[in-house]
């Protein structure tokens, strides 16, 4: 999603293929999908089945790992209706649209086997099947929820409990999404605790983090898929079957997505948005104000669908030939290829143990001893478009973010590789253009590759 600090951007993810030996170059799949991927939607009752499907797998799989990696044997959620903690309604299934009443999840790490529990008032019935429930007595009321939670710690006596409450963080701009637990139910749960489990709780937000961050194998095969969706989406506006030369406005094409997307029955995370890149001379033909799109403009879109309980975010570039035009001007074509060699040397930096820091020096570096005028701002995506996990720069940050600038690259992660190139076009009279792109790409073991390929030519409006 555009940060408006630019003018243009991009976001990215990245998608590794198959396996390949050891030592072996990278060959990026810059082709993208012929398939009509937007015709295979699920309906409803099926994406509900499939999403639960996987939470149930990344419950009993991925979140276990999650915890021993960060040393956490317990974790307690805490949250109220229509004030979810981000965290929650990740770990719940379809089709539960919000918490009920105070809703509280205990995962434990116990020598008797990973549990998963619940203490929400309407029990398992508002938290999932895969949850046993503790809290069986509503009759005592809703003060005994955090009895019933505190009895049960005492009982399990864990050595580190983690809740999602981060107070050491100094950053105020940081994308772990684990600080939802509120200052009151806070204050509850240690009114209910012994004084020895107050001192063993710790913060979550690496728990947080990881759960975030990681995928399971089916959700990496399923992006594949979204990328498809998301890229026959942009190929539509993008065309003259919905953008007609001085006729059309940027707004129009804005709310066509939109409603392209909900009639899809999917979601977007942000509002969409094209921006207009005019030459000099346009500029004062039409002025600053003209919102019209014109033959010689170059378009950028920026476009983020929410599918399966997983985000896209993507921004690719257009050009509206002029009378005569059979292609865009060569200065433009090339600020492109400039684009992707950037995106190229991205994905070739993205090693396993790095940091987002570490990631964000090394492309910076050879992306400006090749002239490429780089600025990039590289963020996790999954649940949240704007997701935890390692952040690769910000835009005001091109030289350390601090709190998840700091988190390490781990597999099975999926990121929005976002950036702009910048170069004067002699056509426009040597005017300085800026570039943004994006796209979705996946970082596994065996390093990263684009989701569903990345255009390395203009979308072309007659």
């Amino acid at each position: 999603m555009k940060r408006r600090l630019l003018p243009v951007f991009l976001f990215a993810l990245v998608l590794v293929g198959g396996p390949r030996l050891a030592g072996q170059p990278q060959t990026l799949n810059w082709e993208m999908t012929r398939a009509r991927e937007i015709e295979n939607i699920l309906p409803l009752r099926d994406q509900a089945r499939l999403s639960n499907e996987i939470l149930e797998w990344r419950l009993d799989n991925l979140l276990p790992a999650v915890m021993r990696r960060e040393g956490i044997d317990m974790w307690l959620v805490m949250t109220f209706e229509y004030d979810e903690d981000p965290v929650y309604m990740t770990l719940v299934p379809q089709p539960m649209m919000s918490a009920r009443r105070l809703s509280i999840l205990i995962f434990h790490d116990s020598k008797d086997g990973f549990k998963k529990l619940t203490a929400n008032w309407h029990g398992s019935s508002t938290a999932g099947r895969m949850y046993t429930n503790i809290f069986t007595d509503q009759s005592k009321g809703a003060n005994d929820q955090l009895t019933v939670v505190a009895d049960y710690i005492r009982q399990a006596d864990p050595k580190k409990i983690a809740i999602d409450y981060a107070p050491h963080y100094d950053y105020h701009d940081d994308f772990s999404h684990g600080n939802g637990l509120t200052a009151f139910h806070k204050e509850k749960l240690e009114r209910a605790l012994d004084k020895k489990y107050l001192e063993r709780l710790v913060p979550a937000e690496k728990v947080c983090m990881g759960w975030f961050e990681t995928r399971s194998p089916r959700e990496l095969s399923l992006y594949r898929h979204l990328g498809g969706i998301a890229h026959n989406l942009i190929a539509e506006f993008f065309s003259n079957q919905v953008i007609v030369p001085d006729v059309t406005t940027s707004e129009d094409v804005e709310w066509w997505i939109r409603q392209r997307i909900n009639r899809l029955g999917l979601a977007t995370w942000f509002h969409p948005s094209i921006d207009i890149i005019r030459s000099p001379k346009d500029k004062a033909r039409y002025g600053k104000n003209d919102t019209v799109i014109r033959r010689g403009d170059l378009l950028h879109c920026d476009v983020g669908i929410k599918y399966l309980g997983l985000c896209t975010d993507m921004q690719h570039q257009a050009y509206v030939l002029r009378e005569g035009e059979t292609d865009a001007p060569a200065g433009i074509k090339e600020l492109l290829r400039k684009g992707n060699r950037f995106q190229e040397i991205h994905l070739a930096e993205m090693k396993e143990g790095r940091t987002g820091n570490q990631i964000l020096k090394a492309v910076l570096e050879r992306g400006r001893a090749e002239g490429l005028r780089p600025t990039l701002y590289t963020h996790p995506i999954g649940p949240y478009g704007h997701g935890s996990g390692t952040m690769i720069g910000m835009p005001e940050k091109q030289e350390f973010v601090p709190g998840s600038g700091e988190h390490p690259l781990h597999p099975d992660t999926v990121y929005s590789i976002e950036f702009s190139v910048a170069a004067s076009v002699p056509e426009w009279d040597g005017a300085e253009v800026t570039m943004g792109l994006e796209d979705d790409a996946i970082f596994t073991s065996v390093g990263a590759r684009w989701v569903d390929g990345f255009p390395r030519t203009l979308y072309l409006i007659r």
